[in-house]
Parts: structure tokens; C-alpha cells; sequence
């Protein structure tokens, strides 16, 4: 009885973290990308995050421990505005912080296999 209610407990867990069917917490949707886009100051801290090179804000980890698995399943596990927010950022580094893009996608896609579609499609959209 007691493995039942463990076992409850954790599904219940892991729904809440993951949250609505699956997708990935809502609970920084609300984060101004447009400012931090707009500021090297802010920006650059989340790129040496996601990079391994420099200290993570917890909004930082939450992305960092979810952005392969976004890459790869083309975001699916997105709200929607994390997925136009996801644009709007590869969009922007595309176009404006090449150095940076190239970075990120070595150390998470090294064979472009998900990161070549956004490029081109994005540099088109932003350009």
C-alpha cells in the first residue's frame, strides 16, 4: 500500500514540474526576452550559462535542462509562448550574435541534424 501512494506521489510530482500534458513549467513565461535581447549586459550571462561558462540564474537552468530535448522534438513540450519566445531568441542570435549562435550549437547540436532548419528558416523570417 505504501509503494502505491509513492508511486502516486510521484506522478503527481512529476505532472506538476513538467506541467499540462507534458509541457515544460509556465513559470517563467513571463520574462521580458525583448530586454534582455536588447542588452548584451543581460544576454551575455545566459549564453555562458547555456555554455557551461559562467553561473546560472534558476530561469537559466530551467532552459539549460530543457534545451536539447527542445532542439530535438521541435519544441513540443513548449507552452506557446515559450515557442514564439524560442524563435524570437534563434532568430536573434542568428542574426545578431553569429559568434554566440555557432557556440550553442556546437556544444548542442555538433552535427546541425536540429539546429540547420532553424537556421534557415529563421534567417529568412529575421533577416
Amino acid at each position: 500500500m505504501k509503494s502505491v501512494v509513492l508511486l502516486c506521489l510521484f506522478v503527481v510530482l512529476a505532472t506538476a514540474v513538467a506541467g499540462p500534458a507534458g509541457q515544460y513549467t509556465d513559470r517563467y513565461d513571463s520574462i521580458n526576452i525583448d530586454e534582455i535581447l536588447g542588452n548584451r549586459r543581460l544576454l551575455i550571462p545566459y549564453v555562458h550559462c547555456l555554455l557551461d561558462q559562467g553561473k546560472c540564474t534558476p530561469e537559466g537552468k530551467e532552459l539549460k535542462s530543457h534545451i536539447k530535448e527542445a532542439l530535438e522534438n521541435n519544441c513540443a513540450k513548449c507552452t506557446p509562448p515559450q515557442r514564439t519566445r524560442s524563435r524570437q531568441v534563434i532568430g536573434h542570435l542568428i542574426n545578431h550574435e553569429p559568434t554566440f549562435w555557432n557556440e550553442l550549437c556546437q556544444k548542442y547540436d555538433p552535427t546541425s541534424k536540429y539546429t540547420r532548419k532553424y537556421e534557415e528558416e529563421l534567417r529568412t523570417i529575421a533577416a
